[in-house]
């Protein structure tokens, strides 16, 4: 009886829109594509920094001593 009750009573307070009345809209695309194109350009950053460094430490200008020996891939 209380399952009963419960279900009605959300029928009759749940104002969820319906299918037809929601839409995706410009401005959340624009919101994606902003996102993509920033996840792109720190993926460039990141490609750049690391061949910078790699370059960096090819010409010995870190302290030898830290050097930590390099992982081979199998």
């Amino acid at each position: 009886m209380n399952a009963q009750l419960a279900i009605l009573l959300v029928g009759l307070v749940d104002k969820t829109p319906k299918p037809a009345d929601v839409k995706a809209g410009w401005g959340a695309f624009g919101i994606f594509l902003g996102m993509a194109v920033a996840v792109a350009l720190l993926g460039w950053s990141l490609s750049r920094h690391l061949k910078k460094a790699q370059r960096n430490e090819d010409e010995g200008r870190f302290d030898p001593s830290e050097k930590l020996p390099r992982r081979t891939t199998i």
